[in-house]
């Protein structure tokens, strides 16, 4: 398993990346002020930052018990990203539709927006991570 400092590591990279790729681009599409975007994504950042690290913790314990490892195969990589997206949609609609001045169903298409590119986003970079910073030990079992 990883260390607490290599999942620090791990969700304060994922944060910082994904919001300055979010901010430049909500600020292309919505034409909406940086700084505004940015107070935005920095609040989600620091939710998203929280619940990545007891996420793939819990994660982790899971396929420790089930599997007996925590080496992901490509579909244990599409259903992490899954869930751990599901559960910040639930919590950002509300917030992006008082921030935002925008009624449920546009924050919810921005949201499923966000989800979308997210779901790519966690996938490449958790396969990268894991790449460039290797489990000990399990670095040629790696799929």
């Amino acid at each position: 398993m990883r260390t607490k400092a290599d999942r620090w590591r791990h969700a304060i990279g994922f944060e910082l990346t994904g919001l300055i790729l979010v901010v430049l681009g909500l600020n292309w599409i919505l034409g909406a002020g940086i700084g505004h975007l940015g107070i935005m994504g920095a609040i989600f950042s620091v939710l998203a930052t929280l619940w990545n690290y007891v996420y793939n913790i819990g994660f982790d314990k899971a396929m420790l018990a089930w599997r007996g490892s925590v080496l992901k195969t490509l579909p244990l990589r599409l259903l992490h990203a899954v869930i751990f997206e599901a559960g910040l949609l639930v919590a950002t609609i509300p917030f992006i539709m008082w921030w935002l001045s925008m009624s449920f169903w546009q924050a919810l298409s921005m949201d499923i927006g966000l989800v979308v590119f997210y779901l790519v986003y966690a996938f490449v970079y958790n396969w990268l991570y894991d790449y460039l910073f290797p489990i000990p030990n399990t670095q040629s079992q790696q799929g």
